[in-house]
């Protein structure tokens, strides 16, 4: 059963369009025979749709970004590998799922349409796929923290179960080693073989080119264009600052990435944690549920950062994320159990889910409904002018091969 609703699932992530970038389908409305899809099919790569020069982009990140300091310089050809084996459906143990199947890029890089992805054979996952803007300056990878630089991360999806499936390194290498392209595409980028390293860099290279600025927000705060966002984001922005939000979500006067790049128990792995999940309901297609007692709801005990610690301090810690492209990269929180920016606000609003361990910070802010939507205003600005054209320069890349 599980495997009909990933076939399916596979299906409707290749019917969003690149342009202009909008949610796919919300999978809501399912059970009424009026249902209409919000998704639209990909059109193959146009004039509008050329390979973007990536590695310029690294070179000068775009307003609102700080310099990206590296210990290692990508180059054309690598950023260039990167996005191949991104889209290549070869790296999963069954040749079915690729990187860019759970960071979907007219989905932000992430996922719009389920809470967690779905891995290879229909394997159910605990946490939100992470929107991939951006993330060369994470300090810490994956929500609890337990990589720090991208090379390594790599191989978390690649080799687990639930994901990528993969049983060891070795298979993975020895599989690209016999693709007759992969070989010299190495040599050219990093004038070395296929090996844990040069693979880890292929995929680091491309993912940090993934940069995404010069929002809004940035032209008015950054460039001093006053007309360049509302008075509503103006107030809103005033909201962000006196209600704290800043304190974690950081931004300086000279750029912004809206992140402390720490941990902090907000309530929401404390609130799964109680939640009894009771049996599956499983949505097939449009109008067609199955409920059943046979397949029980996928429990997880998501500890969060202590995970990765094995400190009881960080019991339901998780990483702060960076807040540009907010609005198209729903759903929220490191387990997807909010669906909408109205939302979060809300739940900040009512001061999170209160428990002894939450984060202190966290209060109730009594904000009027014309503040909330002050706030969704300026969170609503932080979306960057790029993200379609780093959508299209995905799209350029041939994905499916076997």
């Amino acid at each position: 059963m599980r495997i009909v609703a990933l076939t399916i699932f596979f299906a409707w992530t290749g019917l969003i369009s690149a342009d202009p970038i909008t949610p796919g389908d919300p999978r809501s409305g399912y059970e009424s025979t009026a249902y209409n899809t919000a998704s639209r099919k990909i059109t193959q790569p146009t004039e509008s749709g050329r390979t973007t020069d990536l590695y310029l982009t690294l070179s000068n990140p775009p307003l609102g970004l700080p310099p990206l300091i590296l210990d290692r310089q990508p180059t054309r050809a690598s950023i260039n590998l990167g996005r191949k084996l991104f889209f290549d459906r070869r790296l999963s143990f069954n040749d079915t799922l690729s990187c860019a199947m759970c960071h979907i890029p007219e989905q932000g890089f992430g996922q719009y349409e389920l809470a967690t992805p779905v891995g290879i054979e229909g394997r159910a996952g605990k946490r939100n796929s992470p929107p991939l803007y951006n993330v060369g300056y994470r300090k810490h990878l994956f929500t609890d923290g337990r990589e720090d630089n991208l090379e390594q991360q790599i191989w978390g999806p690649l080799l687990a179960h639930n994901e990528m499936g993969n049983p060891s390194i070795a298979i993975v290498l020895n599989k690209l080693r016999a693709i007759e392209e992969y070989p010299p595409a190495f040599m050219e980028a990093f004038q070395q073989e296929i090996n844990i390293n040069t693979l880890g860099m292929a995929l680091a290279d491309y993912q940090r080119a993934l940069l995404s600025g010069n929002s809004p927000f940035d032209r008015w705060y950054y460039d001093g264009e006053s007309s360049a966002v509302s008075d509503s984001v103006k107030r809103g922005f005033d909201i962000f600052i006196v209600s704290d939000c800043a304190a974690c979500h950081q931004f300086s006067n000279n750029h912004a990435l809206f992140t402390d790049n720490e941990f902090h128990d907000i309530g929401v792995g404390f609130r799964a944690s109680m939640k009894n999940p009771g049996p599956l309901t499983m949505q097939l297609a449009p109008g067609v549920f199955v409920k059943t007692d046979a397949l029980p709801q996928p429990q997880f005990n998501d500890l969060g950062r202590y995970e990765a610690t094995g400190l009881s301090r960080d019991k339901w810690k998780y990483s702060t994320p960076g807040l540009r492209n907010i609005s198209v990269t729903r759903p929220y929180m490191h387990d997807g159990s909010m669906a909408t920016l109205e939302e979060v606000i809300d739940f900040y609003d009512k001061g999170g889910e209160a428990h002894a361990e939450q984060d202190q910070r966290i209060r109730k802010l009594h904000l009027s409904e014309q503040q909330k939507l002050d706030l969704l205003a300026f969170l609503e600005s932080l979306t960057s002018s790029n993200i379609d054209v780093l959508a299209r320069d995905a799209r350029t890349t041939r994905i499916g091969e076997r």
